[in-house]
């Protein structure tokens, strides 16, 4: 295989070689394999490819240090073993034409953001979102193609074994082939029926990373790609409240657990190490929104939060009406208890409850455990401590998260005391 000049200027390797090449990939991995992508039309090839390059990094680096390049040196690496493989498969001419305008120098700089990368990268992640692959086959290839998950943490995070999550990427690949599913991004009306399927992939990948049982990797993941997706597509407003509602949220990260693993309601977490250079990353791409999505008022409210001194100082009428307003755009089970929550806090435990049972009306919150904890919550708040205690309890025995289970009972405990 062929390898880039050693003629560029190199930094001595660090002792912890694999985090200097991992650090390296995260930039440029999903750079690498959406431009041989979209030059070799295969996509585990790319894959291959990239992983190699990666792979050589590791074995060289620490013998002859750091390039001055490294995402050049990776892309050069595995520019070259696609061209290996092609003409080994003899694959036509004019493909081995195209990789070879595309042999960059380890010395240059790389197209942070010229049109070809921004399109490429684009491309990849809407190819990997198609709306005709399962939702849980897009989340799985867009942590494999465009973050480099390694297979097994996707599997880990989907709860299916590794052979399992291999075989469901393979299918994913295949049906991108076989249905003809074009490697673009689209444009006019179609962007805008697009959009937010891809929006709802990173919203899922957060989620369960955020969750209490959740891998917190997986959210870094999601903040990741939607950093990247708000630089590509600066003049989505829904894209921008995305990126705000994460860093919102994100920034609690550190302190959402005490030393034993705990849980900690907004009530008990230490505000004061919240992750403040987020929420001033949040509250600045937020103030670029200029659209009331669906995504826009989840921000609002997140940022009520987070710009809050305590719970009792926090905003809460305006965050009844970022709900009410959400009620309205995105109807929901969950939406409906968070608006009671909202409004037991705006106006009192007595509303609360009052909107609780109206969204309990329709059956959606049957079988909801979180629902009776919102209804232990706002009779606590009543003061009647004994039914709350039980009803937490209740809510406890229902809950599937380990984590939730001890929270409320912990709750239970203190009521009854």
């Amino acid at each position: 295989m062929t390898t880039p000049s050693r003629r560029s200027v190199r930094t001595p390797a660090p002792a912890g070689a694999a985090e200097t090449v991992a650090a390296a990939g995260v930039e440029a991995y999903p750079r690498i394999v959406a431009t041989l992508i979209r030059v070799t039309g295969d996509w585990a090839l790319a894959e291959d490819c990239a992983q190699e390059a990666l792979a050589v990094a590791l074995e060289r680096w620490p013998a002859d240090g750091v390039p001055a390049n490294p995402g050049g040196w990776l892309m050069t690496v595995a520019h070259h073993r696609a061209i290996d493989v092609l003409r080994r498969a003899t694959v036509e001419r004019r493909k081995l034409h195209d990789l070879a305008m595309l042999t960059p120098d380890d010395t240059s700089p790389e197209p942070e953001l010229s049109h070809d990368v921004v399109d490429d990268r684009l491309r990849l992640i809407f190819t990997c979102c198609h709306p005709a692959l399962a939702l849980d086959a897009r989340v799985a290839l867009t942590l494999r193609t465009v973050c480099g998950v390694p297979t097994a943490d996707i599997a880990r995070l989907l709860l299916v074994s590794e052979s399992t999550m291999t075989r469901r990427l393979t299918r994913a690949r295949t049906r991108i082939a076989q249905a003809g599913i074009p490697y673009r991004v689209p444009d006019g009306p179609a962007l805008t029926e697009r959009l937010p399927g891809v929006l709802a992939v990173l919203y899922l990948l957060f989620t369960r990373g955020y969750v209490a049982d959740g891998e917190p990797a997986f959210a870094d993941e999601a903040v990741r790609l939607a950093r990247l997706l708000d630089r590509l597509m600066p003049d989505q407003s829904e894209v921008a409240a995305l990126l705000a509602l994460f860093l919102f949220q994100h920034s609690r990260r550190d302190v959402r657990r005490d030393a034993a693993g705990n849980l900690l309601t907004l009530q008990r977490q230490n505000r004061d190490r919240w992750d403040r250079a987020a929420i001033a990353e949040g509250l600045a791409t937020l103030d670029r929104v200029r659209h009331d999505g669906p995504y826009a008022w989840q921000a609002r409210i997140a940022a009520c939060h987070a710009t809050a001194a305590s719970v009792d100082d926090t905003d809460w009428p305006t965050i009844a009406v970022a709900y009410d307003a959400l009620a309205d755009l995105r109807p929901s089970p969950v939406i409906a208890l968070n608006r009671a929550v909202a409004h037991g806090y705006a106006y009192g435990p007595d509303v609360g409850l009052a909107v609780l049972d109206a969204a309990r009306s329709g059956g959606g919150l049957d079988g909801y455990p979180l629902a009776v904890a919102v209804e232990a919550d706002l009779v606590a708040r009543q003061g009647d401590r004994p039914r709350a205690a039980g009803l937490f309890r209740q809510a406890a025995a229902a809950v599937g998260s380990t984590v939730e289970r001890r929270a409320l009972l912990d709750r239970a405990d203190e009521l009854a005391r």
